[in-house]
């Protein structure tokens, strides 16, 4: 997910972010190196270094931009969700919508999960997506206690639907596809609205 917009039209950082998210997303972090991504953003090398102390400073930038545009996805839905039903069905679309960008080399799957997965135990860029993914199951659990009127039990069911929500982007990042997302949306419906 990334700017389209001229090079002059944006600072150093912001390319070399648009470079990295890029890459980043289609040949992996280990895949990608330095020199790539500012031929991409078509800045000096020094460029990255006067803007990111390191990789690995890249990296967690990469990330918390890529949470901050899954945010932005998410409260797009939530202008049209006045259930709290609805409330949580729009996370399962912020992901369709994710699922659904325009992606340089198709889609494959949700960029946090794919970048922890390359980053070694202890780097920054973990806790980050690890925010990410308490807080959108903390985006859950709130309407489901308004739902059940016991946070417990919403505790719990927030944390079914963010577990069934993780499983259905690994495998439509596999499929390359948005399907299976939509079938979790319709799963957790289900699991809302059961008895």
């Amino acid at each position: 997910m990334t700017s389209s917009e001229a090079p002059s039209a944006t600072s150093a950082r912001e390319r070399l972010l648009n470079a990295a998210a890029v890459l980043f997303y289609s040949d992996g972090i280990v895949g990608t190196g330095i020199d790539a991504i500012v031929r991409r953003a078509g800045v000096a090398k020094k460029s990255l270094y006067n803007n990111f102390d390191s990789k690995a400073a890249l990296v967690t930038a990469y990330l918390q931009a890529r949470h901050t545009e899954w945010l932005a996805l998410y409260e797009a839905r939530l202008t049209k969700a006045f259930t709290p039903t609805d409330q949580v069905l729009a996370v399962f679309l912020a992901y369709q919508d994710h699922a659904e960008w325009a992606y340089e080399r198709g889609f494959r799957g949700c960029g946090l999960l794919n970048a922890a997965a390359e980053l070694p135990a202890g780097h920054e860029g973990r806790d980050v997506v690890l925010g990410h993914k308490r807080q959108v199951e903390a985006l859950l659990a709130a309407p489901l206690a308004e739902l059940t009127g016991d946070e417990a039990t919403a505790a719990r069911l927030a944390q079914q639907l963010a577990f069934l929500l993780e499983g259905a982007m690994v495998r439509a990042g596999l499929e390359g596809n948005s399907r299976c997302v939509r079938q979790a949306h319709d799963m957790a419906r289900a699991m809302v609205n059961a008895p």
